[in-house]
């Protein structure tokens, strides 16, 4: 059975996603990222810290060396909390919303990633320091999906990426919004993950669609809410870039575009196609 995520656990976060991630954690959504505002990381969990533990991190120039893993006994299982410098130790007891420590930009974060808490859970009677073999994840929260056409302006950004004004939230902070799966424009759940450059996403809110697809093109094959994607290639304003970053969010809404050295700046008019993927490209 899925470990379900409340309502008022996701309102601490401005963004969650289960599915944005290259690792294999968050394969069939058995694991969910969360982001909160400012430094710190508010508990999604309540129970008795088990262990802490210090693990090397990939090297990046832009990243700290090592990570950090906060082992939780929730009594029905075992969290798993990660990028996390933890202000807590065995023994002691949190609650949802206490504060574990401070958020750790790690070695396993492409460039665009914002920091943010992995949480995942095992079994009591499974290995808490394995990641293969979590259990699936899923939301108590409804996500509405928002129609995009794939065109927008540039309102944020870094070297790596840019998010766009559109699609916009209706009512920011009151509820989650994602990307709709532009299926048959009926709004088939919202789409999540890294479109193409993980190797798969994920499909909220319509584990029958099937299908996924982002402003008019198919993107992938749903085999209940996991996607396996096509072989496509994002371009903006025709050059290609690594991808779109999808993801649901209650404030600061837009698609995100991503890829090494993007060249988009604040108030570009952006026009975001999805094509085919030419014989013999291995890019995306």
């Amino acid at each position: 059975m899925p470990v379900t995520i409340s309502r008022d656990v996701l309102f601490q976060y401005y963004r969650f996603s289960l599915y944005n991630s290259p690792f294999d954690a968050h394969d069939e959504g058995c694991a969910i990222d969360l982001y909160p505002d400012g430094e710190r990381a508010p508990s999604p969990v309540a129970g008795e810290v088990v262990d802490t533990k210090t693990v090397q991190a990939p090297p990046k120039a832009y990243a700290a060396e090592h990570d950090h893993l906060i082992l939780i006994d929730t009594g029905d299982t075992v969290a798993r909390l990660l990028h996390v410098n933890p202000a807590v130790e065995p023994g002691e007891t949190v609650a949802v919303g206490d504060d574990l420590g401070a958020l750790v930009r790690a070695g396993f974060f492409a460039p665009w990633v914002p920091n943010h808490i992995h949480l995942g859970f095992r079994d009591p009677d499974a290995n808490p320091y394995r990641a293969s073999g979590s259990l699936p994840v899923d939301v108590a929260a409804d996500v509405t999906p928002v129609f995009w056409d794939g065109t927008g302006t540039v309102v944020d950004g870094g070297e790596t990426w840019a998010r766009l004004d559109e699609p916009a939230h209706p009512a920011p902070g009151d509820s989650f919004v994602g990307i709709a799966n532009d299926v048959g424009g009926d709004g088939s759940g919202v789409l999540d993950g890294g479109l193409p450059h993980y190797s798969g996403g994920g499909l909220l809110g319509d584990d029958n669609a099937g299908a996924a697809a982002l402003a008019g093109q198919h993107v992938g094959t749903a085999d209940g809410r996991t996607v396996a994607w096509d072989d496509v290639a994002v371009l903006a304003n025709g050059e290609p870039i690594t991808g779109i970053a999808l993801f649901c969010g209650r404030e600061r809404f837009g698609a995100k575009l991503v890829g090494e050295g993007i060249d988009l700046s604040v108030g570009d008019e952006v026009r975001v196609t999805v094509e085919r993927a030419a014989a013999g490209d291995d890019s995306t």
